[in-house]
C-alpha cells in the first residue's frame, strides 16, 4: 500500500483513497510536514471519480501521478467538492476549472473563490490566489446526487464562513470530509485562526452542532484519518472551545 515517498499511494478502502497532503509526505512543496496542500481524497463509483478538496495547484501534477498509479485518471474526474476556500484547499481549482471538472461548494466559499480575495488566504503563503467560478453553490442541509451516491452538505462557519463539510455512505461506512472544522491530531483540536473571517462564536455553535452526529470514519483537512469514533474527537473539540473560548 505505501508508496516510495511515505503513504503515496494511499488506499483508506476500496473505492476511497487519499491523494494530496504535505502533512503526511503525500505532496510535497519543499518542506516536510507542511501545511501548504490540504488532504485530497477520491471516491471512485461506478459513473465515475468524486474529488474532495485539490491542493494549491502546486501540486496537480504529484496529485495525478498518485491517482495514475492507482489507475485513477483526470478524465473520469465528474466533480471537486471543495470544503472551504483557503489556498492550500482551493488554489488549485482553476486547474480543475480548466480540464471541465465541475466544482461545488458553500454560497460562501463560492463568492471568495470567484473573488479569490483574503477570504482565501494567498497571503499565507505569499501566493496570489487565482479566481475561478464555481458551478453549483450548495447549501445547508442540501443532499445532491452524483455518481449514484448521495451528498449530504453541513455548513459548519467558524475556520470560515464558509466551511461546508460533506457526509455520504460508502461500502457500508458513514463517511464525513471535514476539512479544517477539526484540527488534526498532530496539531490542536481547531483549524487555523488567522483567516480573516475566523469567528469563535459560529465556531462553537458549529462544534456544538457537529458533536451530535455520527460517522464510521472522518476525512481531514490535514493529517491522520479517524478510523476510531470521529464523533468522540469532535466532542473533544467542542470542549475545548467551551473551555478557552466562553
Amino acid at each position: 500500500m505505501l508508496g516510495v515517498r511515505g503513504m503515496a499511494k494511499m488506499q483508506i478502502m476500496e473505492g476511497l483513497y487519499q491523494v494530496g497532503g504535505s502533512l503526511n509526505g503525500i505532496t510535497w512543496l519543499g518542506n516536510d510536514i507542511s501545511y501548504e496542500d490540504s488532504n485530497t481524497y477520491i471516491l471512485e463509483t461506478q459513473e465515475g471519480l468524486i474529488m474532495f478538496d485539490c491542493g494549491c495547484g502546486h501540486s496537480m501534477e504529484q496529485i495525478e501521478k498518485n491517482m495514475n498509479e492507482w489507475g485513477l485518471s483526470f478524465a473520469n474526474v465528474k466533480a471537486c467538492f471543495i470544503t472551504h476556500p483557503h489556498f492550500d484547499h482551493a488554489g488549485g481549482a482553476y486547474l480543475l476549472k480548466e480540464k471541465g471538472i465541475r466544482l461545488l461548494a458553500s454560497e460562501e466559499t463560492a463568492d471568495a473563490v470567484a473573488r479569490g480575495d483574503e477570504r482565501c488566504c494567498g497571503y499565507m503563503y505569499h501566493e496570489e490566489f487565482v479566481p475561478c467560478k464555481i458551478d453549483e453553490k450548495l447549501k445547508d442541509g442540501e443532499t445532491i446526487t452524483l455518481c449514484g451516491y448521495h451528498f449530504t452538505c453541513m455548513h459548519l462557519p467558524g475556520h470560515t464562513n464558509g466551511c461546508m463539510v460533506y457526509c455520504f455512505e460508502h461500502k457500508g461506512k458513514q463517511i464525513v470530509v471535514s476539512g479544517d472544522v477539526i484540527g488534526t491530531l498532530l496539531d490542536g483540536y481547531f483549524g487555523w485562526n488567522g483567516s480573516i473571517d475566523f469567528d469563535k462564536q459560529k465556531y462553537l455553535k458549529s462544534l456544538k452542532r457537529f458533536s451530535k452526529y455520527n460517522s464510521d470514519m472522518m476525512l481531514p483537512g490535514h493529517g491522520m484519518i479517524y478510523f476510531h469514533s470521529p464523533r468522540r474527537r469532535v466532542e473533544q473539540a467542542f470542549n475545548q472551545a467551551l473551555c478557552q473560548w466562553r
